[in-house]
């Protein structure tokens, strides 16, 4: 006849194999956790970066619709426009800061519109007379990490639909 005594609870070798698969399960869970944790900030901040790059084209675009002139010579980083209340003004992009500015010419003063810019032009196309833009196409390459992405706009000088 066998003893009741041995027949109930858990021997320290059984509760020790489960104590070890609970901890192994519980590290797995904590790394898939973490991982996503940190796949979501990843996504935030690119999405916040090119929230920021739309922004910034947006207000490009419509000041260059509207613009009384637009410099046809401005170099691929920048253009320069008098907007249609006739303040002279400029888009810079700066590849050493990877920033692009708003200049307002006439005191000098730079704000930054956009950060984290790794790559941006400024396509002009001059009019027949070559004296002012007909439009203008820009493509802006922001980075955030490893991940980069490219918005892209146009604007048609409304005043120069002729």
């Amino acid at each position: 006849m066998q003893n009741t005594r041995d027949k109930t609870g858990f021997s320290l070798v059984e509760l020790l194999l489960a104590l070890a698969i609970g901890a192994m399960l519980l590290v797995a869970v904590a790394v898939a956790f973490h991982a996503s944790a940190m796949n979501y900030q990843e996504n935030e901040a690119i999405f916040k970066t090119v929230n920021a790059a739309r922004q910034a084209l947006l207000r490009m675009t419509s000041q260059l619709r509207t613009a009384a002139a637009v410099d046809p010579n401005s170099p691929v980083n920048e253009c320069s426009l008098f907007t249609s209340t006739g303040a002279d003004i400029t888009y810079r992009f700066t590849a050493g800061d990877e920033k692009l500015y708003l200049v307002t010419n006439g005191d000098g003063q730079e704000y930054v519109l956009c950060e984290n810019v790794a790559a941006m032009t400024f396509n002009s196309t001059p009019t027949d007379d070559g004296s002012d833009c007909k439009s203008v196409q820009i493509s802006m390459t922001v980075a955030h990490g490893n991940v980069q992405r490219t918005v892209s706009a146009a604007a048609v000088i409304r005043r120069n639909l002729n």
